[in-house]
């Protein structure tokens, strides 16, 4: 077994997914799939990395979303470590629609948390892997902006753009 990765240009810069079997385990803007892999459980990084000339699906999915299938990403199997509390925000997070965005509060409310687990929904978004499968791009501080971003700013606001959610 091993994980299989590969690079996609995006307008939004490198895009590197990684796959285990059929399931997405990590996916981020940046065009070393070995950062991505550096930040998997310590089962899957004891896999080795293969990067692949086409993944197959998942890349089809980023190439059909970058034309305006703004849903081809949801479908995808994706997997990612964390508490059940952590499952559930990730779960309520992957439920957003393209198109629309939440704040933290609102997150954590439809993962079944009161409204002051903000704090927890934007740890779950911190420690997302699997941007933007995983959109935690949709999320937006109540107060205003765009907030924090692993990749960047510049990286969510061309994402929400895209998913005309601005």
């Amino acid at each position: 077994m091993t994980i299989d990765a590969q690079v996609l240009p995006t307008p939004a810069g490198p895009l590197s997914l990684l796959v285990h079997g059929e399931v997405l385990v990590a996916a981020g803007f940046t065009a070393d799939p070995g950062e991505m892999f550096a930040r998997l459980s310590p089962a899957l990084r004891a896999l080795p990395l293969r990067v692949v000339d086409d993944l197959g699906k998942p890349a089809e999915a980023v190439r059909n979303y970058l034309d305006g299938d703004l849903f081809a990403l949801d479908a995808l199997p994706v997997e990612q470590p964390g508490t059940p509390t952590r499952q559930r925000l990730l779960t309520a997070l992957r439920a957003v629609p393209a198109g629309t965005t939440v704040s933290y509060a609102e997150l954590a409310e439809r993962a079944g948390l009161p409204r002051t687990g903000a704090r927890a929904a934007g740890s779950a978004c911190a420690q997302n892997l699997i941007a933007p499968f995983v959109p935690c791009h949709r999320v937006l501080p109540q107060g205003g902006g765009f907030g924090g971003y692993y990749y960047g700013p510049h990286v969510k606001e061309w994402l929400l753009k895209h998913e005309r959610a601005l």
